[in-house]
């Protein structure tokens, strides 16, 4: 299906002041879309790993993380915390935020649901795996007739979810539906709109240099990833 919109040209040169280092385990979770949002602000970043449970105790007793949880990020002088905060600083930050506050809570709630989606399937690689089946199943049938819906009707005749511009939401969006179609090669079939907006904002320069091998974009998890977190949170499967 023909969707009769285009992306324009977007100029993603911005400046940064300071490094940029992120604080996580070597895989995506949580830290992924904040990966992503850096990636497309044309953010250069770092990445510390976190592998063994001194290196986060450690944190802890620095008093580097607030509510003694990951993922923390360090920009602008400041150690952040809280996933939906750093995406929000990121998105304010770099003109990712909508223009006005109207913008801004729709930004938010499209970008909530796309979270509800995420974490359902971060959770997969914890799960027994008497159960993964299950739950794949749960995360394609709220797929398809909870979330896709409402993002195949926001994008029709639109070239972004909200407004005029590239928002965060619409990054969160990109990310989710790759990740889906990881798990659901088709799923896209009947979100037409959806589908031609997710090749819309793969041809996008910053985001077509994120998704080639080598950049910082990381692989499904695998149970080296699962087996590192549980060990370091102390965590029990």
């Amino acid at each position: 299906m023909e969707c009769g919109y285009f992306f324009p040209t977007v100029n993603f040169n911005f400046a940064m002041s300071g490094k940029v280092v992120l604080t996580y385990f070597n895989g995506r979770g949580r830290m992924e879309s904040i990966r992503w949002l850096l990636a497309v602000a044309g953010v250069e970043f770092e990445e510390v790993n976190i592998t063994k449970r001194q290196e986060y105790v450690k944190l802890l007793s620095d008093g580097a993380l607030m509510f003694e949880q990951v993922p923390l990020v360090e920009m602008d002088g400041m150690k952040l915390v809280q996933t939906k905060a750093i995406l929000n600083y990121i998105a304010g930050k770099y003109n990712l935020y909508g223009k006005d506050l109207k913008e801004r809570v729709m930004i938010d709630m499209y970008a909530e649901g796309v979270q509800d989606l995420m974490q359902m399937m971060m959770a997969l690689p914890f799960m027994p795996p008497d159960t993964k089946e299950t739950k794949l199943e749960e995360i394609e049938r709220k797929a398809t007739s909870r979330y896709l819906p409402v993002f195949e009707k926001a994008l029709i005749g639109s070239q972004y979810l909200v407004g005029f511009q590239l928002s965060c939401a619409d990054v969160q969006l990109l990310e989710t539906t790759l990740m889906l179609e990881e798990k659901f090669p088709t799923i896209l079939s009947k979100f037409p709109v959806v589908k031609a907006f997710q090749g819309k904002m793969k041809s996008l320069p910053a985001i077509h240099k994120f998704l080639q091998p080598g950049s910082k974009r990381k692989p499904q998890s695998d149970d080296v990833y699962v087996k590192t977190v549980c060990e370091v949170l102390d965590f029990k499967l």
